[in-house]
């Protein structure tokens, strides 16, 4: 399996006491597979993601990219890993303020040492930012700021895509092309998407769906 989850938990401390938000959470997902993730705010989604993403460490259980126990990944291990093998969609877009549409969109291929002009120009048209990739990302409108964060992760092609709700701030049409893309990308590289959604219609369009409650797969 690409990536597995076996009894993961995560507690944080908070001014009115600790705050369990997962609880024996089990999950695997293979290469060429896609899978929604969805439940209510709250249900722990996002920390599922960034615990799979490196960002964050649980407090128990394991987490596995690619057969290597992040738990125990340094912090240059666990950044090496979203540089070469996960590609991170974020709900904030993350976009860098000076770098302009084009260079965001090249920036993690680059860091990765796998920037293909040829496949990122397919993505800007795919994602209908041709004519954009001169502004700067004050320029860029939320969903245009979005389409280049979903781009700029999947210009790598990463082995593991992480998207935490990437179509939020999209029209119906445009989700639907966006989403084509990632599904798109996961067939032709092997790849493995793990999408946060609130949207039970573009969950039933992804292999499998997980749906989190309190903090546990219900």
């Amino acid at each position: 399996m690409l990536l597995t989850l076996t009894d993961v938990e995560k507690t944080y401390m908070t001014g009115e006491g600790p705050l369990r938000v997962l609880s024996g959470v089990d999950l695997a997902l293979d290469t060429g597979q896609s899978l929604a993730l969805t439940g209510e705010s709250g249900s722990g989604k996002s920390t599922l993601l960034h615990l799979t993403a490196g960002l964050d460490v649980a407090d128990a259980g394991s987490v596995c990219v690619d057969g290597q126990d992040i738990g125990g990944a340094s912090d240059g291990q666990r950044a090496a890993l979203r540089r070469g093998t996960i590609g991170l969609v974020f709900q904030q877009f993350n976009l860098i303020p000076s770098l302009d549409a084009g260079a965001n969109l090249a920036f993690q291929a680059r860091l990765a040492g796998r920037h293909d002009p040829d496949w990122t120009a397919g993505l800007a048209r795919a994602l209908g930012l041709k004519d954009l990739l001169t502004r700067y990302p004050e320029q860029l409108s939320g969903g245009q700021q979005q389409r280049v964060a979903i781009g700029r992760a999947l210009a790598a092609r990463p082995r593991l895509v992480l998207a935490d709700e990437p179509t939020g701030n999209l029209d119906e049409a445009t989700s639907d092309a966006v989403l084509d893309l990632m599904l798109r990308l996961v067939t032709q590289t092997g790849a493995a998407l793990l999408m946060v959604t609130h949207s039970s219609r573009l969950a039933a369009r992804l292999d499998r769906r997980v749906h989190l409650s309190a903090g546990r797969v219900a």
